[in-house]
């Protein structure tokens, strides 16, 4: 699974400046390394926000729970 392949179950982070959506949350993800870019691809992976399944454009906040998981 993700968490057993990017070794990270959960991690608590302010978004940086200009990531206001999943497309961007994901693209920021990803440049933590090669392995990152593979697994978090964006048709590799569903996403939920607040535990209901949105897409890639849906709108993110500091405040928001947000988890990953494959396609």
């Amino acid at each position: 699974g993700l968490v057993d392949r990017l070794e990270c179950e959960k991690d608590d982070v302010a978004l940086p400046a200009g990531v206001e959506d999943v497309r961007g949350l994901l693209a920021w993800l990803r440049q933590r390394g090669p392995l990152w870019r593979e697994v978090l691809a964006e048709n590799a992976v569903k996403v939920l926000v607040n535990r209901q399944f949105v897409t890639l454009d849906a709108k993110i906040t500091d405040r928001d729970e947000i988890a990953i998981v494959p396609n």
